[in-house]
This record gives structure tokens, sequence and C-alpha cells, in this order.
């Protein structure tokens, strides 16, 4: 038998998990990352961009410091698209390296200190065994073990600003 709370906690883990893996598109993530950091750590900003690049492949995404602008690996972003056996997977990247650049933008520079703060969330949110919380306590290679072959070294001049990020967070009328 359960301990108390531990089947409540269980039923809230797996309703996040489905919110996750039905995401539709880089804003909602956006927006889940921004109420699951509120939850856990009662911390939040707005106002923040998403900039898809092709970059190395050992670099998911970054924030630039003191910036609102969050870049995304795309060249990564795409072959998790492909090579992932579901969306829910693909989601729960997304939701980790948002999480996690999101946590960066708030002012947390340390890396350990992201990771660490990183996992607690998934953990916490998702479970122990979510995709998004097995990623964090490794790496993404972890889960797609394809990613050690990629050999991409350099990042592209060319990149994709994308819209209607954040929108929650916009006061104006575009």
């Amino acid at each position: 038998m359960a301990p108390p709370g531990e089947t409540e906690r269980r039923r809230e883990q797996q309703a996040f998990a489905d919110r996750v893996a039905g995401l539709q598109d880089f804003d909602g993530a956006f927006e889940l990352v921004k109420s699951a950091v509120f939850k856990k750590f009662k911390m939040h900003r707005a106002g923040l961009s998403l900039i898809l690049q092709v970059m190395p492949s050992n670099l998911g995404a970054y924030h630039i410091l003191g910036s609102n602008v969050i870049v995304m690996n795309s060249y990564v972003l795409a072959a998790i698209k492909r090579i992932s056996g579901s969306d829910s997977e693909y989601n729960a990247y997304l939701f980790m390296v948002l999480a996690h650049e999101y946590l960066h933008s708030l002012g947390i520079v340390d890396e350990n200190t992201v990771r660490q703060m990183t996992y607690d969330l998934c953990k916490a949110l998702l479970g122990e065994g979510h995709s998004s919380t097995l990623m964090t306590k490794e790496d993404p290679s972890s889960l797609f073990p394809q990613l050690r072959y990629m050999a991409q070294n350099q990042f592209s001049s060319d990149f994709h600003v994308v819209k209607n990020f954040d929108k929650a967070g916009q006061s104006y009328i575009q």
C-alpha cells in the first residue's frame, strides 16, 4: 500500500506528464515551463524571445546573459524530432531544455546549480522515470544515443526567431 499522499502525488505527476506530452508549440511549452518553475521555485519573469540556430551538436541551447533571448539548437531539435519514438519524447526534450534555459534567464548563472534545479523540477513534477527527468539526470544522449554520433561542429550564421513565443509576457499589440 502506498504511503499517505503518494497516490495523489503520482496522479499529479501523471497529469503534468500528460500536459508535457500534449504540447503543440514552443509557446505552449514555455508557458508550461514558466508555471512549473513558479510552482516549484516561486520564480518568474516574462518577455523572453526564442531563436532557433544550428549550433555544435554538443550544445542544446543557451541563454545570452543579461538578455531576453534563449537560443536553441535547431540541428539537435530536428534530430530528436526525427529519432524520438514519439511526440511525447520530443516534447520531454523541449520542456527540459526550455526549463534549463529559463532558470538561467532568472539570473542563475552557475551551470551545476541550474542542472540540479532542472532535475529537481522534473523529478518533482514528472517523476523519476519521465524522459525529461532522465535526460536532466544525465544528458539527452542517455535517451537518444544516436546523438553521440552526430558531428555538427559549427555555428550557422542563419537563425530563425520564433513568432508568438512568450505571448503571455507581451503587453503590447503585435
